[in-house]
């Protein structure tokens, strides 16, 4: 193909990219002007009514689970590092089964909107709340950072712009969009959106993956070692250690990431409000249920996708294209489609870009709803308020949640323009730490320990979550490396990039210190009165 018709085709790439874009916008725009005008309540705003099906559910919980860290980051870090990069897969599986038996119908059972309202049904209200208020926005953030690095990355590929500015303007953008789908829909138009996305998600990965089979004639094994070739590494792509291996540094990171992945979705604060739009307990399991098999499906797939964009595309050419492998999936899309410069590649490489742009503004929705919540219900209203002091009424907690929304938005989009170098699935798993360190040992041991008191919740939430943020900025996530959020300092000591394996920990020990050393009993009668509650679901919201 001459250099005009490259033009040609890379302009009609670009065009059709932008249309794509655009449309996905106007559709969501759309759902949530219809979501927003049914939307009235305080009961709309955070649970959407109440009244989604388990299928429902279902999907909008996939959706918001299977996210640009997904999509993007996890195939990226498979293609690049092979077997280590399936520990990401691995985790964010395994990690339902810790939801499905020891969270998802208890939690619905027990609370209302938030995290706080299961804490607080036999705890003092102010302290647990803004411990678990200030907890839940912290693990929302670095999520939100996630999702909006991914978005930068994608857009400026897409759009042929490499340059910091246009990602600048991408995440501003999409911050934006955010603040609108919340502060006019709530939780109703959120669901919605995440439904769609999922359907998108699932079909465009489905036929990504039917396409790379097809391109090997169904023989796995070609597939595998055209990856292992592909990589750069040899056979050492197929075997453990690439990432993860080498110094007894990397295997506690292996180590410590795994803990994090598997015990940090059941401390996500915007997950577990899923399973608070839907009625009963009963169709809060079935719906966690329904989530594992779809997203046990979509990261079988994502294992191909990996391999497949190792093999086709290869690791060097990954790298160069944004060298966390962010962009592994849209550019296997383009070879699959034809290649660079032919009309199929850059149809398939948009439609593909279309999707994840779907993914991350499904995602981010449901996360700025779960922290915009945490701040209105638990802190603004309760924390913040004595005890003798008049409750505010739901229309003014729904009104400074749509505020919080918009400042949390703007704080997010500051926060992603320091974090464009990082891997959109490592920032998730950072993440996942600080839940699995703050949040689920609170919960966890207020669903199942009668002894546990207020003070043990708080120092469970304060002792897991302020170990994993001073981890963190003292790691080489911060400082000391060329892919570091600030590279040309260095004060990094602590050796592992994610703190899980030190932080999670810290979070159970300080609970049942905080607990033993407590000046005051756990009243009896209100455990005897969450457990029933918990268990059967009399008298649940």
């Amino acid at each position: 193909m001459d250099s005009a018709a490259a033009a040609t085709t890379g302009g009609s790439h670009h065009t059709l990219a932008i249309g794509l874009f655009v449309g996905v916008v106007v559709v969501t725009l759309a759902i949530t002007a219809w979501a927003g005008r049914r939307s009235r309540a305080a009961e709309d705003f955070y649970a959407g009514g109440r009244d989604f099906s388990p299928l429902q559910n279902g999907f909008a919980i996939s959706g918001d689970y299977m996210s640009a860290a997904s999509f993007l980051g996890v195939t990226g870090l498979i293609a690049l590092y092979g077997y280590d990069g399936l520990l990401y897969t691995i985790g964010f599986l395994v990690a339902w089964l810790v939801v499905l038996m020891l969270v998802a119908e208890l939690v619905r059972n027990c609370g209302r909107y938030t995290i706080g309202d299961v804490l607080a049904m036999r705890m003092r209200q102010r302290p647990v709340r803004a411990a678990s208020g200030i907890s839940s926005i912290v693990v929302t953030l670095f999520y939100l950072l996630a999702q909006m690095v991914g978005a930068g990355s994608l857009v400026s590929l897409l759009l042929g712009l490499d340059s910091g500015q246009a990602r600048g303007w991408t995440i501003v953008g999409v911050g934006a969009l955010m603040v609108v789908y919340v502060t006019v829909g709530g939780m109703k138009a959120t669901t919605w959106i995440q439904i769609v996305k999922c359907v998108l998600l699932l079909s465009g990965t489905l036929l990504l993956c039917v396409l790379v089979v097809v391109r090997f004639h169904g023989d796995l094994g070609s597939l595998a070692r055209s990856a292992a070739s592909g990589s750069g590494f040899g056979d050492r792509y197929l075997s453990p250690g690439l990432k993860y291996g080498g110094s007894a540094t990397n295997r506690l990171d292996f180590v410590s990431l795994g803990i994090a992945l598997v015990l940090g979705t059941g401390g996500l604060p915007h997950i577990l409000a899923r399973f608070y739009t839907v009625p009963t307990a009963r169709a809060a399991r079935r719906s966690a249920m329904w989530a594992i098999g779809l997203v046990g499906s979509f990261y079988l797939m994502t294992i191909l996708l990996g391999l497949g964009a190792s093999a086709l595309v290869g690791a060097s050419a990954i790298k160069a294209s944004n060298e966390a492998g962010n962009t592994a999936v849209p550019l296997l899309s383009e070879v699959l489609g034809g290649g660079s410069g032919s009309n199929g590649g850059a149809v398939l490489f948009a439609l593909t870009s279309a999707v994840a742009f779907a993914t991350i503004l499904a995602v981010v929705a449901g996360l700025t709803l779960a922290s915009s919540a945490s701040f209105a219900h638990d802190l603004w209203a309760r924390a913040f308020r004595h005890e003798d002091e008049e409750q505010p009424s739901e229309h003014q907690e729904v009104v400074v949640a749509r505020i919080a929304a918009v400042v949390i938005g703007v704080v997010a989009i500051v926060l992603s323009l320091f974090a464009q170098r990082l891997n959109v699935a490592f920032l998730v798993g950072i993440a996942f730490a600080v839940a699995a360190s703050a949040n689920l040992p609170a919960l966890l041991f207020n669903l199942f320990w009668r002894r546990f008191t207020t003070r043990g919740a708080t120092w469970a939430i304060y002792g897991g979550l302020v170990p994993a943020l001073v981890l963190v900025v003292f790691s080489p996530v911060v400082s000391g490396n060329a892919a570091a959020i600030f590279p040309g300092v260095d004060f990094h000591w602590f050796p592992l990039q994610n703190p899980g394996i030190v932080s999670v920990p810290c979070g159970f020990l300080f609970g049942w210190l905080g607990t033993v050393t407590s000046g005051r009993s756990a009243d009896p009668d209100a455990y005897a009165e969450l457990e029933v509650r918990a268990l059967t679901g009399a008298g649940a919201v």
